[in-house]
């Protein structure tokens, strides 16, 4: 099923209650799809903690530095 933008914010609740059920609502701007609503799987399995546990993993040498194009950014923004 396609709508547009206005019929969308006007009937949220009642598309949400379908889409829970299983449809799938496109929303269109001028006629052009921009979005789609459709329920969130809600069997998806919790992610597992500590999964990588005891796995080696190296952080990078100039982990801590700010390279100098993206220090003077921020430099030239705040004044």
């Amino acid at each position: 099923m396609q709508i547009n933008v206005h019929h969308a914010k006007t009937q949220l609740s009642r598309l949400l209650d379908r889409a829970a059920a299983g449809e799938e609502i496109v929303i269109a701007r001028a006629g052009k799809p921009v979005a789609r609503l459709v329920a969130l799987d809600a069997r998806r399995e919790p992610r597992k903690l500590g999964q990588f546990t005891g796995q080696p993993f190296e952080i990078a040498g100039d982990f801590d530095e700010l390279p100098d194009d993206m220090l003077l950014g921020f430099e030239e923004e705040s004044t």
